[in-house]
C-alpha cells in the first residue's frame, strides 16, 4: 500500500507540470485582451489616451509568452508565489486562501446533504424492488438528474422575495462571529446543490444494493435468522457503497465547478465567484492559479476514493 501511495504521489508531479502548461496556455487564449480592458478603464476614468505598451510593461504581459509562463512555475515552484492579480495588484494566493473556505463549507454541506437523503432513499428503493417507495424513489432520482441546479437557485431566489419579501443574506457572516447566522446562510445553497447530487448517487446505491443483495453470503444470512436492519446495513451496504464512493469522489471535482453558478447567485465570496470574475476581467494570474488548485485537487481526490476501496473491500490490495 505505501509503494503504491509513493508511486501514486510520484506520478502527480509531472501531470501537474504538464497541467501547468495547460491552463496557462489556456487562460491567455481567453477572446478579449487585458490590456486593451485595463486600458479602456483607466481612459474613462482619467479621459485621457492611455498608453497599451506602458501597461503591458506595467504587467509584464509584454514579455513572450514562454517568459512569462518560466517566471510563473518559477515563483511556484522556489516561492510558492502564484503572482500578483492583474487587477486589484493583490497577491493572488492571498485572495484564493481567502476563499478557500467558503467553496469547501459550501462543498462539503452539500456532499452531506446529498448523502443523507440519497443513500436513505438508494436503500429503501432497493429492499423494497418493485413497490410504490420504489417507483417514488426512481421517479424522485429522475426529476433531481432532470432539473437544472441553476433553475432552482434562481426560483428560489426571486419568488420568496416577490412572494414574502424574504431573501437569503447578502453579505458573508463569518463563521468565527456567528457560527449559526453562517450555517444558515450556507443551508440553502448547499441544499440546492445537494439536491443536485442525490439523482446519480441514488440510482447508484439502487444498483448496488440489488446486485449485492443478490449473493450468496446475504441469503446465508438471511438464512441464519438476522434482522433486516443488520443483514443491509452491516453486510449489505458495505460491500454496495464502493461505485457510490466513486460517484461521489467524481462530484467533488463538479462541486467547484458548480459553486461558479451558485455562488454568483447567491453572492457568496468563494472560488467560483473569483473564477467568474476573474474570467470577466481577463485577469491571467488568478485564472491560472484557480485551475491549477482545482486540478491538483481533483488528482489528490482521486488517489483518496482508490484509498477507500482498501477499507471497504479487504480483497482490495496495491502493490
Amino acid at each position: 500500500m505505501t509503494i503504491y501511495v509513493i508511486r501514486r504521489l510520484l506520478l502527480i508531479i509531472p501531470t501537474l507540470f504538464m497541467v501547468t502548461i495547460l491552463v496557462f496556455l489556456l487562460s491567455h487564449f481567453i477572446p478579449g485582451d487585458a490590456i486593451d480592458i485595463l486600458a479602456a478603464e483607466l481612459e474613462q476614468v482619467t479621459g485621457e489616451q492611455v498608453d497599451r505598451e506602458m501597461v503591458a510593461h506595467l504587467l509584464g504581459l509584454d514579455m513572450p509568452i514562454h517568459e512569462q509562463y518560466g517566471r510563473w512555475v518559477g515563483n511556484i515552484i522556489l516561492h510558492g508565489d502564484f503572482g500578483t492579480s492583474l487587477r486589484s495588484q493583490y497577491s493572488v494566493g492571498g485572495e484564493i486562501a481567502a476563499r478557500v473556505p467558503v467553496t469547501f463549507e459550501l462543498g462539503i454541506l452539500a456532499i452531506i446533504i446529498g448523502a443523507i437523503i440519497a443513500i436513505p432513499i438508494g436503500i429503501l428503493s432497493a429492499i423494497r424492488q418493485d413497490t410504490l417507495a420504489d417507483y417514488v424513489g426512481r421517479s424522485f432520482s429522475i426529476v433531481m438528474i432532470s432539473v437544472p441546479v441553476f433553475w432552482v437557485a434562481t426560483i428560489v431566489m426571486i419568488y420568496p422575495s416577490i412572494w414574502w419579501g424574504w431573501s437569503p443574506p447578502m453579505e458573508l457572516i463569518p463563521f468565527i462571529k456567528d457560527p449559526m447566522g453562517n450555517l444558515g446562510m450556507f443551508l440553502l445553497p448547499a441544499f440546492i446543490m445537494g439536491l443536485g447530487m442525490t439523482g446519480g448517487t441514488m440510482r447508484m446505491v439502487r444498483t448496488t444494493m440489488l446486485e449485492v443483495l443478490r449473493q450468496d453470503y446475504i441469503r446465508t444470512a438471511w438464512a441464519k435468522g438476522l434482522k433486516e436492519r443488520v443483514v443491509i446495513f452491516r453486510h449489505g451496504l458495505k460491500n454496495a457503497m464502493m461505485p457510490v464512493v466513486t460517484i461521489m469522489g467524481y462530484q467533488l471535482p463538479l462541486i467547484l465547478g458548480g459553486s461558479v453558478i451558485i455562488e454568483q447567485i447567491f453572492c457568496l465570496p468563494g472560488m467560483g465567484r473569483l473564477m467568474l470574475q476573474s474570467l470577466n476581467q481577463r485577469d491571467y494570474p488568478v485564472v491560472s492559479a484557480l485551475n491549477l488548485i482545482m486540478s491538483a485537487f481533483v488528482m489528490f481526490v482521486n488517489l483518496a476514493v482508490d484509498m477507500t476501496y482498501a477499507f471497504l473491500d479487504p480483497r482490495v490490495r496495491y502493490t
